[in-house]
């Protein structure tokens, strides 16, 4: 599979480290024919990509014009971004719970009625906040299956 590597993108930064075509290839372990066809806007393969990217230290996507390769960047990007919102919005909840149970108890215990007063309260934003986390986990859980499975995807 041969991908359209940004020849502009390459050369500016093998120039920005003062590097030669002959030391990029070095680097990377490739040809200096190899990077030259590259830097004149030729296709590469994905090995000669990977290789590059280790070089520059960067992912396969930012070298790449390949649009396909910058759609999955952006859903995965995308993704861990709403992953992280969730994490987020569970951490808020979960403070408000620690928050709200402390308010519960001394209403409870200051009252008089030996703490039942907000026993019922108590019991069902426990479950809502455990389902929370489980749903958490969950998309946690799923989210590294879906990644797992796209690794040992062969490619087409």
């Amino acid at each position: 599979m041969h991908f359209t590597p940004n020849a502009e993108k390459i050369r500016r930064w093998r120039e920005e480290r003062h590097w030669s075509q002959e030391h990029l290839a070095a680097v990377a372990g490739i040809g200096v024919r190899t990077v030259q066809r590259i830097e004149n806007g030729e296709a590469a393969s994905n090995e000669t990509l990977m290789a590059l990217a280790a070089a520059f230290s960067v992912e396969i996507a930012a070298l790449t014009d390949d649009a396909a390769i910058k759609a999955e960047a952006h859903v995965k990007a995308k993704t861990e971004k709403k992953l992280a919102d969730l994490r987020l919005a569970f951490v808020i909840n979960f403070a408000s719970y620690i928050f709200g149970m402390l308010v519960f108890a001394g209403i409870s215990f200051g009252d008089g009625s030996g703490g039942r007063t907000m026993m019922w309260p108590t019991i069902w934003w426990t479950v809502v906040i455990v389902g929370f986390g489980l749903v958490v986990a969950i998309v946690e859980w799923v989210a590294k299956q879906n990644q797992g499975q796209k690794a040992h995807a062969p490619e087409r």
